[in-house]
């Protein structure tokens, strides 16, 4: 499965980088967003259970009301309470849940089949894996 996700994720790079193959020069702004940090980080292992909120900042200001929260497996999503949100910059989408203490959860920001996340001009988010384990 780690070889699928892998394999999904350069595939989807190579099409996002494609059209400087065509001559044109990299710019911020032509490049795809991607995510510059999570609250919680990916990968923690000792989030706290309970209701918080997780936020996902990324580089460059997002499309209101845009996104895919995706599920990296059956019920790795925590129950949702709320609709997500953007920050006043649009850089930041935050999403209050509810976590229960002793299990891993996971979300696809952006995924192949799914690209809400996206800049102003459209440009989807490369994919990103959030990953974290609540403390017991």
């Amino acid at each position: 499965m780690k070889t699928q996700l892998v394999s999904v994720f350069l595939i989807l790079v190579a099409c996002s980088l494609s059209s400087f193959a065509q001559g044109s020069t990299p710019s911020i702004n032509s490049m795809p967003p991607v995510v510059v940090k999570t609250v919680p980080e990916s990968g923690a292992r000792d989030v706290a259970a309970g209701e918080t909120e997780i936020k996902i900042t990324f580089s460059k200001a997002m499309t209101d009301n845009s996104w895919s929260w995706s599920t990296a497996w059956q019920n790795s999503s925590p129950e949702s309470i709320g609709k997500p949100k953007y920050d006043a910059a649009r850089k930041t989408c935050s999403m209050k849940v509810k976590l229960e203490p002793g299990k891993t959860y996971a979300y696809w920001i952006n995924s192949a089949k799914f690209q809400g996340f996206q800049d102003r001009e459209g440009h989807p988010s490369v994919p990103y894996l959030l990953i974290f384990e609540t403390s017991k």
